[in-house]
Protein backbone atom coordinates (compact mmCIF):
# COMPACT_ATOMS: atom_id res chain seq x y z
CA UNK A 1 0.00 0.00 0.00
CA UNK A 2 1.57 3.30 -1.02
CA UNK A 3 2.42 5.89 1.61
CA UNK A 4 0.62 8.84 0.17
CA UNK A 5 2.07 12.15 1.17
CA UNK A 6 1.48 15.87 1.47
CA UNK A 7 -1.14 17.77 -0.45
CA UNK A 8 -3.17 20.87 0.15
CA UNK A 9 -6.30 21.46 -1.89
CA UNK A 10 -7.47 25.00 -2.43
CA UNK A 11 -10.27 26.62 -0.52
CA UNK A 12 -11.81 29.31 -2.68
CA UNK A 13 -12.33 32.97 -2.00
CA UNK A 14 -15.28 33.54 0.31
CA UNK A 15 -18.68 34.00 -1.24
CA UNK A 16 -21.76 35.56 0.24
CA UNK A 17 -24.43 32.96 0.92
CA UNK A 18 -27.75 33.43 -0.77
CA UNK A 19 -31.02 32.50 0.82
CA UNK A 20 -31.20 28.80 1.66
CA UNK A 21 -34.47 27.57 0.16
CA UNK A 22 -34.83 23.82 -0.32
CA UNK A 23 -37.37 21.12 0.24
CA UNK A 24 -36.34 18.61 2.90
CA UNK A 25 -37.95 15.71 1.07
CA UNK A 26 -35.72 13.35 -0.87
CA UNK A 27 -36.50 12.37 -4.42
CA UNK A 28 -36.66 8.74 -3.34
CA UNK A 29 -39.76 9.50 -1.31
CA UNK A 30 -41.57 10.55 -4.48
CA UNK A 31 -40.54 7.67 -6.75
CA UNK A 32 -43.37 5.84 -8.45
CA UNK A 33 -43.09 3.18 -11.15
CA UNK A 34 -42.53 4.70 -14.58
CA UNK A 35 -42.32 8.25 -13.26
CA UNK A 36 -39.12 10.09 -12.45
CA UNK A 37 -39.25 12.78 -9.75
CA UNK A 38 -38.55 16.36 -10.69
CA UNK A 39 -36.15 18.67 -8.86
CA UNK A 40 -37.62 21.44 -6.73
CA UNK A 41 -38.30 24.69 -8.55
CA UNK A 42 -36.20 26.54 -5.96
CA UNK A 43 -33.05 25.13 -4.39
CA UNK A 44 -30.18 26.49 -2.35
CA UNK A 45 -28.08 29.19 -3.98
CA UNK A 46 -24.96 28.49 -1.93
CA UNK A 47 -22.08 28.97 -4.35
CA UNK A 48 -24.03 31.05 -6.83
CA UNK A 49 -27.50 31.86 -8.09
CA UNK A 50 -27.26 29.58 -11.13
CA UNK A 51 -26.60 26.58 -8.91
CA UNK A 52 -30.07 26.97 -7.42
CA UNK A 53 -31.82 26.65 -10.76
CA UNK A 54 -33.20 23.29 -11.91
CA UNK A 55 -31.63 21.75 -15.00
CA UNK A 56 -28.17 21.93 -16.53
CA UNK A 57 -26.06 25.05 -16.10
CA UNK A 58 -23.01 25.67 -18.28
CA UNK A 59 -21.57 28.72 -20.04
CA UNK A 60 -19.59 27.65 -23.07
CA UNK A 61 -16.94 29.92 -24.49
CA UNK A 62 -15.13 29.84 -27.81
CA UNK A 63 -13.72 26.41 -28.54
CA UNK A 64 -15.40 24.74 -25.57
CA UNK A 65 -16.73 21.22 -26.12
CA UNK A 66 -20.40 20.58 -25.57
CA UNK A 67 -21.40 18.44 -22.63
CA UNK A 68 -21.52 14.66 -23.08
CA UNK A 69 -24.64 13.06 -24.45
CA UNK A 70 -26.86 10.78 -22.42
CA UNK A 71 -26.13 12.11 -18.94
CA UNK A 72 -28.90 10.65 -16.80
CA UNK A 73 -27.83 11.51 -13.23
CA UNK A 74 -30.52 13.29 -11.28
CA UNK A 75 -27.80 15.59 -10.01
CA UNK A 76 -24.15 16.17 -10.93
CA UNK A 77 -21.38 18.73 -10.69
CA UNK A 78 -17.91 19.28 -12.17
CA UNK A 79 -15.59 21.65 -10.30
CA UNK A 80 -11.96 22.71 -10.20
CA UNK A 81 -10.52 21.29 -6.98
CA UNK A 82 -7.93 24.04 -6.65
CA UNK A 83 -9.78 27.30 -7.25
CA UNK A 84 -13.28 25.96 -6.57
CA UNK A 85 -14.83 27.09 -9.83
CA UNK A 86 -17.90 25.08 -10.83
CA UNK A 87 -17.50 24.39 -14.56
CA UNK A 88 -20.94 22.87 -15.06
CA UNK A 89 -23.77 21.45 -12.98
CA UNK A 90 -27.15 19.77 -13.10
CA UNK A 91 -29.46 20.23 -10.10
CA UNK A 92 -26.42 20.34 -7.79
CA UNK A 93 -28.43 21.37 -4.72
CA UNK A 94 -31.15 18.76 -5.13
CA UNK A 95 -31.42 17.05 -1.74
CA UNK A 96 -31.14 13.30 -2.39
CA UNK A 97 -30.22 10.20 -0.38
CA UNK A 98 -26.39 10.05 -0.47
CA UNK A 99 -25.72 6.35 0.26
CA UNK A 100 -22.11 5.60 1.21
CA UNK A 101 -20.72 8.80 -0.27
CA UNK A 102 -21.79 10.23 3.11
CA UNK A 103 -18.86 8.28 4.54
CA UNK A 104 -16.65 11.10 3.20
CA UNK A 105 -18.24 13.43 5.75
CA UNK A 106 -17.93 10.71 8.40
CA UNK A 107 -14.20 10.35 7.73
CA UNK A 108 -13.56 14.08 7.49
CA UNK A 109 -15.31 14.57 10.85
CA UNK A 110 -14.04 11.61 12.85
CA UNK A 111 -10.55 10.93 11.49
CA UNK A 112 -8.73 13.76 13.33
CA UNK A 113 -10.04 12.46 16.67
CA UNK A 114 -8.89 8.86 16.17
CA UNK A 115 -5.13 9.05 16.15
CA UNK A 116 -2.64 7.50 15.84
CA UNK A 117 -3.57 5.10 13.07
CA UNK A 118 -1.71 2.32 14.93
CA UNK A 119 -4.10 2.53 17.88
CA UNK A 120 -5.84 -0.80 18.48
CA UNK A 121 -9.37 -1.56 19.62
CA UNK A 122 -11.09 -4.81 20.59
CA UNK A 123 -14.57 -4.95 19.10
CA UNK A 124 -17.50 -5.56 21.43
CA UNK A 125 -20.86 -7.07 20.50
CA UNK A 126 -22.66 -3.77 21.12
CA UNK A 127 -20.39 -1.98 18.64
CA UNK A 128 -22.02 -3.88 15.78
CA UNK A 129 -25.59 -3.86 17.08
CA UNK A 130 -26.70 -0.86 15.03
CA UNK A 131 -25.46 -2.04 11.62
CA UNK A 132 -28.41 -1.99 9.22
CA UNK A 133 -29.76 -5.13 7.62
CA UNK A 134 -28.24 -5.74 4.20
CA UNK A 135 -25.35 -3.33 4.86
CA UNK A 136 -22.05 -3.59 3.03
CA UNK A 137 -19.54 -5.17 5.41
CA UNK A 138 -15.79 -5.65 5.53
CA UNK A 139 -16.08 -8.61 7.91
CA UNK A 140 -15.27 -7.31 11.39
CA UNK A 141 -15.72 -9.85 14.20
CA UNK A 142 -16.43 -9.17 17.85
CA UNK A 143 -13.73 -9.95 20.43
CA UNK A 144 -11.01 -9.38 17.83
CA UNK A 145 -8.74 -6.32 17.77
CA UNK A 146 -8.15 -3.98 14.84
CA UNK A 147 -6.00 -0.91 14.30
CA UNK A 148 -7.53 2.42 13.35
CA UNK A 149 -5.85 2.02 9.97
CA UNK A 150 -7.48 -1.39 9.48
CA UNK A 151 -10.89 0.11 10.20
CA UNK A 152 -10.44 3.05 7.83
CA UNK A 153 -9.35 0.70 5.06
CA UNK A 154 -12.56 -1.22 5.74
CA UNK A 155 -14.54 2.01 5.37
CA UNK A 156 -12.92 3.25 2.16
CA UNK A 157 -12.20 0.01 0.34
CA UNK A 158 -15.21 -2.15 1.22
CA UNK A 159 -17.56 0.63 2.34
CA UNK A 160 -17.99 -1.39 5.50
CA UNK A 161 -20.80 -0.18 7.73
CA UNK A 162 -19.43 -2.49 10.40
CA UNK A 163 -16.17 -0.52 10.34
CA UNK A 164 -18.11 2.77 10.54
CA UNK A 165 -19.97 1.62 13.65
CA UNK A 166 -16.80 0.44 15.37
CA UNK A 167 -15.06 3.74 14.64
CA UNK A 168 -18.16 5.57 15.87
CA UNK A 169 -17.97 3.62 19.14
CA UNK A 170 -14.33 4.59 19.50
CA UNK A 171 -15.26 8.22 18.81
CA UNK A 172 -17.90 8.35 21.55
CA UNK A 173 -20.93 6.60 20.09
CA UNK A 174 -23.25 6.94 17.11
CA UNK A 175 -25.32 9.88 18.51
CA UNK A 176 -22.18 11.94 19.13
CA UNK A 177 -20.81 11.00 15.72
CA UNK A 178 -24.02 12.02 13.94
CA UNK A 179 -24.18 15.31 15.85
CA UNK A 180 -20.55 16.13 15.05
CA UNK A 181 -21.03 15.21 11.39
CA UNK A 182 -23.99 17.57 11.19
CA UNK A 183 -22.01 20.35 12.86
CA UNK A 184 -19.08 19.78 10.51
CA UNK A 185 -21.38 19.86 7.48
CA UNK A 186 -22.67 23.23 8.64
CA UNK A 187 -19.09 24.44 9.16
CA UNK A 188 -18.34 23.47 5.57
CA UNK A 189 -21.49 25.32 4.45
CA UNK A 190 -22.93 22.03 3.21
CA UNK A 191 -26.44 23.16 4.06
CA UNK A 192 -28.31 20.60 1.96
CA UNK A 193 -27.17 17.79 4.26
CA UNK A 194 -29.16 16.14 7.03
CA UNK A 195 -27.27 13.36 8.82
CA UNK A 196 -29.22 10.52 10.43
CA UNK A 197 -26.84 7.57 10.17
CA UNK A 198 -23.03 7.87 10.04
CA UNK A 199 -22.64 5.25 7.30
CA UNK A 200 -25.10 6.57 4.70
CA UNK A 201 -27.53 3.67 5.22
CA UNK A 202 -31.03 4.66 4.10
CA UNK A 203 -32.76 6.50 6.92
CA UNK A 204 -35.87 8.73 6.92
CA UNK A 205 -34.89 12.34 6.28
CA UNK A 206 -31.23 11.63 5.51
CA UNK A 207 -30.21 13.67 2.47
CA UNK A 208 -27.27 15.46 0.92
CA UNK A 209 -26.53 16.90 -2.53
CA UNK A 210 -23.95 16.68 -5.28
CA UNK A 211 -22.71 20.11 -4.19
CA UNK A 212 -22.33 19.09 -0.54
CA UNK A 213 -20.67 15.76 -1.34
CA UNK A 214 -18.12 17.66 -3.41
CA UNK A 215 -17.44 19.95 -0.45
CA UNK A 216 -16.91 16.90 1.77
CA UNK A 217 -14.43 15.40 -0.69
CA UNK A 218 -12.56 18.66 -1.04
CA UNK A 219 -12.26 19.07 2.72
CA UNK A 220 -11.32 15.44 3.32
CA UNK A 221 -8.61 15.49 0.68
CA UNK A 222 -6.75 18.06 2.75
CA UNK A 223 -6.00 15.27 5.25
CA UNK A 224 -3.09 12.95 4.46
CA UNK A 225 -4.73 9.86 5.94
CA UNK A 226 -7.96 10.51 4.05
CA UNK A 227 -6.00 10.80 0.79
CA UNK A 228 -4.14 7.59 1.51
CA UNK A 229 -7.18 5.49 2.27
CA UNK A 230 -9.44 6.75 -0.53
CA UNK A 231 -6.73 6.14 -3.15
CA UNK A 232 -5.75 2.64 -1.99
CA UNK A 233 -6.88 0.00 -4.46
CA UNK A 234 -6.15 -3.17 -2.48
CA UNK A 235 -5.02 -4.08 1.03
CA UNK A 236 -4.73 -6.94 3.49
CA UNK A 237 -7.41 -7.01 6.20
CA UNK A 238 -7.16 -8.93 9.50
CA UNK A 239 -9.27 -12.07 9.65
CA UNK A 240 -10.01 -14.68 12.29
CA UNK A 241 -7.48 -16.59 14.34
CA UNK A 242 -6.52 -20.05 13.19
CA UNK A 243 -4.23 -22.32 15.19
CA UNK A 244 -3.46 -19.35 17.41
CA UNK A 245 -2.36 -17.14 14.48
CA UNK A 246 -4.25 -14.19 13.01
CA UNK A 247 -4.95 -14.68 9.33
CA UNK A 248 -5.67 -11.95 6.78
CA UNK A 249 -7.57 -11.63 3.53
CA UNK A 250 -7.47 -9.28 0.55
CA UNK A 251 -9.95 -6.45 0.18
CA UNK A 252 -10.34 -4.36 -2.97
CA UNK A 253 -11.66 -0.84 -3.33
CA UNK A 254 -15.23 -0.72 -4.63
CA UNK A 255 -14.36 2.45 -6.62
CA UNK A 256 -14.20 0.88 -10.07
CA UNK A 257 -12.65 3.94 -11.72
CA UNK A 258 -9.71 3.30 -9.40
CA UNK A 259 -9.43 -0.48 -9.77
CA UNK A 260 -10.82 -1.13 -13.22
CA UNK A 261 -12.97 -3.95 -11.82
CA UNK A 262 -16.11 -5.44 -13.39
CA UNK A 263 -15.40 -4.19 -16.89
CA UNK A 264 -15.05 -0.51 -15.98
CA UNK A 265 -11.92 1.07 -17.43
CA UNK A 266 -9.68 2.64 -14.76
CA UNK A 267 -9.67 6.39 -15.21
CA UNK A 268 -6.35 7.99 -16.08
CA UNK A 269 -5.41 10.37 -13.29
CA UNK A 270 -7.95 9.11 -10.72
CA UNK A 271 -6.97 9.47 -7.04
CA UNK A 272 -10.19 8.59 -5.10
CA UNK A 273 -12.76 9.38 -3.63
CA UNK A 274 -15.94 7.33 -2.76
CA UNK A 275 -18.85 5.46 -4.31
CA UNK A 276 -22.15 4.34 -2.82
CA UNK A 277 -25.39 2.48 -3.42
CA UNK A 278 -28.65 1.94 -1.57
CA UNK A 279 -32.16 1.13 -2.73
CA UNK A 280 -33.39 4.72 -2.32
CA UNK A 281 -30.21 6.53 -3.31
CA UNK A 282 -29.39 4.47 -6.36
CA UNK A 283 -25.73 4.75 -7.33
CA UNK A 284 -23.72 7.75 -6.17
CA UNK A 285 -20.10 8.64 -6.83
CA UNK A 286 -17.60 11.40 -6.08
CA UNK A 287 -14.17 11.32 -7.71
CA UNK A 288 -11.03 13.45 -7.95
CA UNK A 289 -8.61 13.26 -10.86
CA UNK A 290 -5.53 15.08 -12.16
CA UNK A 291 -4.50 15.64 -15.74
CA UNK A 292 -1.97 18.02 -17.26
CA UNK A 293 -1.68 20.04 -14.05
CA UNK A 294 -5.44 20.41 -13.58
CA UNK A 295 -7.32 18.76 -10.70
CA UNK A 296 -11.07 18.25 -10.98
CA UNK A 297 -13.79 16.98 -8.66
CA UNK A 298 -16.96 15.36 -9.98
CA UNK A 299 -20.07 14.04 -8.26
CA UNK A 300 -22.87 12.06 -9.92
CA UNK A 301 -26.05 11.02 -8.10
CA UNK A 302 -28.55 8.37 -9.17
CA UNK A 303 -28.24 7.88 -12.95
CA UNK A 304 -31.42 6.49 -14.49
CA UNK A 305 -30.01 5.00 -17.70
CA UNK A 306 -30.09 1.43 -16.41
CA UNK A 307 -26.66 0.86 -17.95
CA UNK A 308 -24.32 -1.13 -15.68
CA UNK A 309 -21.97 1.13 -13.73
CA UNK A 310 -23.58 4.27 -15.17
CA UNK A 311 -22.39 6.43 -12.26
CA UNK A 312 -18.75 5.66 -13.09
CA UNK A 313 -19.20 6.06 -16.82
CA UNK A 314 -21.03 9.35 -16.51
CA UNK A 315 -18.44 10.61 -14.02
CA UNK A 316 -15.62 9.65 -16.39
CA UNK A 317 -17.28 11.42 -19.32
CA UNK A 318 -17.81 14.53 -17.19
CA UNK A 319 -14.16 14.49 -16.12
CA UNK A 320 -13.08 14.17 -19.76
CA UNK A 321 -15.32 17.10 -20.61
CA UNK A 322 -14.02 19.15 -17.68
CA UNK A 323 -10.38 18.69 -18.63
CA UNK A 324 -11.13 19.56 -22.25
CA UNK A 325 -13.31 22.55 -21.29
CA UNK A 326 -11.01 24.03 -18.65
CA UNK A 327 -10.23 27.63 -19.53
CA UNK A 328 -12.93 27.67 -22.20
CA UNK A 329 -16.00 28.05 -20.01
CA UNK A 330 -17.23 30.73 -17.66
CA UNK A 331 -17.85 29.26 -14.19
CA UNK A 332 -21.48 28.93 -13.19
CA UNK A 333 -20.66 29.08 -9.48
CA UNK A 334 -18.06 28.12 -6.91
CA UNK A 335 -17.35 25.73 -4.08
CA UNK A 336 -17.61 27.96 -1.03
CA UNK A 337 -14.99 27.89 1.74
CA UNK A 338 -15.76 26.75 5.28
CA UNK A 339 -17.18 29.27 7.70
CA UNK A 340 -13.86 29.33 9.51
CA UNK A 341 -11.98 30.46 6.41
CA UNK A 342 -10.23 33.74 7.10
CA UNK A 343 -9.27 36.51 4.73
CA UNK A 344 -6.34 38.83 4.78
CA UNK A 345 -3.64 40.42 2.69
CA UNK A 346 -0.80 38.31 1.30
CA UNK A 347 2.32 38.55 3.46
CA UNK A 348 4.63 37.60 0.63
CA UNK A 349 5.57 34.34 2.36
CA UNK A 350 4.93 30.88 0.99
CA UNK A 351 1.81 29.88 2.98
CA UNK A 352 2.25 26.19 2.20
CA UNK A 353 5.79 26.15 3.54
CA UNK A 354 4.71 28.08 6.62
CA UNK A 355 1.50 26.20 7.38
CA UNK A 356 1.79 22.89 5.54
CA UNK A 357 0.70 20.74 8.47
CA UNK A 358 -2.18 22.85 9.68
CA UNK A 359 -3.93 24.50 6.78
CA UNK A 360 -5.64 23.33 3.62
CA UNK A 361 -6.19 25.33 0.48
CA UNK A 362 -7.69 24.93 -0.99
CA UNK A 363 -13.07 33.87 -22.36
CA UNK A 364 -16.42 35.05 -23.59
CA UNK A 365 -19.38 33.01 -22.42
CA UNK A 366 -22.49 31.79 -24.13
CA UNK A 367 -25.79 31.68 -22.32
CA UNK A 368 -26.71 28.75 -20.10
CA UNK A 369 -27.18 25.59 -22.15
CA UNK A 370 -28.53 22.16 -21.51
CA UNK A 371 -26.49 19.01 -22.13
CA UNK A 372 -25.88 18.57 -25.82
CA UNK A 373 -24.50 15.92 -28.11
CA UNK A 374 -20.86 15.19 -28.64
CA UNK A 375 -18.73 14.28 -25.62
CA UNK A 376 -15.03 14.95 -25.41
CA UNK A 377 -12.25 12.41 -25.03
CA UNK A 378 -8.89 13.09 -23.47
CA UNK A 379 -5.36 11.90 -24.14
CA UNK A 380 -3.85 13.15 -20.88
CA UNK A 381 -0.76 11.37 -19.64
CA UNK A 382 -1.12 8.37 -17.35
CA UNK A 383 0.89 9.23 -14.24
CA UNK A 384 0.98 6.02 -12.26
CA UNK A 385 2.05 4.93 -8.82
CA UNK A 386 2.50 1.27 -7.89
CA UNK A 387 0.14 -0.33 -5.40
CA UNK A 388 1.64 -2.86 -2.97
CA UNK A 389 0.92 -6.57 -3.08
CA UNK A 390 1.27 -7.06 -6.83
CA UNK A 391 -2.26 -5.94 -7.64
CA UNK A 392 -3.37 -5.89 -11.23
CA UNK A 393 -4.02 -2.17 -11.54
CA UNK A 394 -2.08 1.05 -11.12
CA UNK A 395 -3.27 4.11 -9.25
CA UNK A 396 -3.19 6.54 -12.15
CA UNK A 397 -2.06 9.99 -11.16
CA UNK A 398 -2.17 9.25 -7.44
CA UNK A 399 1.47 9.73 -6.52
CA UNK A 400 1.77 12.89 -8.57
CA UNK A 401 -1.43 14.36 -7.20
CA UNK A 402 -0.66 13.83 -3.58
CA UNK A 403 2.92 15.06 -3.80
CA UNK A 404 2.09 18.35 -5.47
CA UNK A 405 2.37 21.59 -3.55
CA UNK A 406 -0.05 24.32 -4.42
CA UNK A 407 0.09 27.77 -2.83
CA UNK A 408 -2.87 29.00 -0.90
CA UNK A 409 -4.80 31.81 -2.56
CA UNK A 410 -3.86 35.28 -1.45
CA UNK A 411 -7.08 36.08 0.33
CA UNK A 412 -8.26 32.92 2.00
CA UNK A 413 -6.89 30.25 4.33
CA UNK A 414 -8.21 27.58 6.61
CA UNK A 415 -7.97 28.52 10.26
CA UNK A 416 -6.07 26.10 12.41
CA UNK A 417 -8.22 23.80 14.50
Amino acid sequence: MPALKKIALTVTSAALLSTFVVSPASAADKDTPGKQPKPPAAMSQVGGELLGRPGTQVKLGAGAPVLPKDLTGRSWIVADAENGEVLASHNPHWRLPPASTLKMLFADTVMPGLQPKTRTYTVQEEDLAGVGEGSSLVGIKENLSYTVQDLWLGVFLRSGNDAVHVLSSMYGGVPKTVADMQAHAEELQALDTKVVSPDGYDAPGQVSSAYDLTLFARSGLQKADFREYCSTAEADFPGAKKDGKRESFKIQNTNRLLTGADGVDPYKGIAGVKNGYTTHAGNTFTGVAERDGKVLLVTVMNPSSGEPHAAYKEAASLLDWGFAASGKVTPVGELVPPKSASTGADTGKDPVAANEKDEGRNGSAHTTETAAAGGSGSDGAWIAAGIAGGVLVLLAGGAFLVNRRWPLPDLVRRRRR
